[in-house]
């Protein structure tokens, strides 16, 4: 199967340079009953590929199940699934995880207050500071009122 690249180069070859198929299949490194049929195809078509089989199928809906009771990681389903016969790997466990699993929103609550209605305190320390002879811990504090 060719790409759609290749496609373009064959007919490119054939019709606007006027190459003949032998002529095109050496320039472009390929079988000359390969130049011939894609350059009797009018409309490139990617293939389509067969779905296959996931060694996953049959545990699907367990894991589904597994993630909607507790927020395993892939890891903690890929044991359980060890334990439940499971012969593959890891990965393709990882990445069903990741496709079922709903992604993570940054939590956040845009607060609005009047004046003087609320305020937000911090405290917090930054380094140390030398007093005397001996060195002290630099503390802070920070409120801002709304």
């Amino acid at each position: 199967m060719i790409d759609y690249e290749t496609y373009c180069k064959i007919h490119d070859h054939r019709t606007r340079q006027g190459l003949s198929v032998t002529q095109t299949a050496r320039s472009l490194g390929l079988h000359p009953e390969t130049v011939s049929k894609w350059s009797r195809i009018a409309v490139y078509r990617a293939p389509v590929q067969p779905k296959r089989p996931s060694r996953l199928d049959p545990y699907k809906g367990q894991i589904v199940r597994w993630l909607d009771e507790h927020p395993l990681s892939a890891q903690q389903v890929f044991q359980r699934l060890r334990a439940a016969g499971f012969i593959g790997g890891i990965s393709i466990i990882k990445d069903y995880v990741r496709l079922i699993r709903p992604p993570k929103h940054k939590a956040f609550l845009k607060l609005d207050f009047a004046s003087g209605e609320a305020a937000q305190v911090d405290w917090g320390e930054y380094g140390t500071i030398a007093v005397g002879n001996t060195r002290r811990k630099l503390s802070f504090f920070v409120m801002i009122g709304g």
